[in-house]
């Protein structure tokens, strides 16, 4: 019996995701459709695959046997499509990066530029998520590369250092910090209102550790969603914070924000690179990497 490798795909989608309405979303079909294909594959295979259940579905015996098998067809599928791109060479193609926020907004444009300006027929897809989400678009091959925050404890992905990233304590042009000739001492923190990230955020984590280890427990705490927002909160007298240097540049330069050195207390974090060992990696993708480990 020849298996019907359309019905095969729609069964392997289910099951990796575990949901008839997520397996349509990824493959953007129909949720009827996707009901129809795996009952029409079950009926042609002559058993049972899935247990379906309020709560989504599960793998029966024959359908966990079908799924191993499926993912290693499919993973070869995917190796064929990444050797054939590698052939066509640099002249065409496309190359997929998925970042961080942070890194997306204020550090990938200086290296996109350089990219296209030396690569200029291929095009460019740019995502920008949390790092846990970039990590499982790395895994079902729907990035190339992978810059995040973060490293991440994910089977088989491997976490390699990029650059180190500096933060700095931010003020308004009018606060009263800006006045010392001298880096200010971590206690004064304490009676600021302070601006952080979201809990779950990267650079809150490193700017909570920061402050901890410097016994500074700000009695004042503002959390918002992303580093525009601080910094407009910051630039209107609202707090201050600590941010990456390579957000704030064009804000000191204007004159609207200021940063403020601290004593004895230097901010830094590790920003990192994702790959999964073994993946043949297109061209685009080799001389992109290449590019931005200088």
């Amino acid at each position: 019996m020849a298996l019907n490798l359309h019905l095969l795909r729609f069964f392997f989608a289910v099951a990796q995701t575990g949901s008839f309405s997520r397996a349509a979303d990824e493959l953007n079909v129909s949720q009827p459709a996707i009901s129809r294909g795996v009952r029409d594959f079950e009926l042609q295979v002559g058993c049972r695959l899935l247990d379906r259940g309020p709560r989504g579905v599960r793998l029966t015996r024959e359908g966990d046997a079908l799924f191993r098998h499926a993912k290693t067809l499919f993973a070869m599928e995917r190796s064929a499509e990444d050797e054939l791109r590698s052939l066509r060479g640099l002249g065409s193609g496309y190359l997929r990066i998925g970042a961080s926020t942070t890194i997306a907004t204020y550090m990938l444009p200086k290296y996109l530029g350089a990219f296209h300006r030396t690569y200029s027929g291929i095009d460019l897809s740019i995502t920008s998520e949390n790092t846990r989400s970039i990590a499982g678009l790395l895994m079902k091959h729907k990035i190339d590369v992978a810059l995040v925050e973060g490293p991440v404890d994910v089977a088989g992905i491997v976490s390699e250092a990029w650059i180190t990233d500096e933060m700095v304590l931010i003020t308004s042009a009018d606060h009263a910090f800006v006045h010392d000739d001298e880096p200010i001492d971590p206690v004064r923190l304490e009676s600021e209102t302070f601006i952080f990230r979201e809990p779950g955020s990267g650079s809150r984590e490193v700017v909570a550790e920061a402050l901890k280890a410097n016994g500074v427990n700000p009695v004042r705490r503002l959390h918002v969603g992303s580093t525009e927002a601080i910094k407009q909160l910051v630039a209107s007298g609202v707090g201050v914070a600590i941010t990456s240097v390579a957000t704030i540049r064009d804000q000191v330069t204007l004159g609207t924000l200021v940063a403020i050195p601290i004593r004895h207390m230097r901010v830094e974090r590790t920003l990192w690179r994702l790959s999964v060992p073994g993946r043949l990696a297109n061209p685009a993708t080799i001389a992109f990497e290449g590019l931005i480990k200088f």
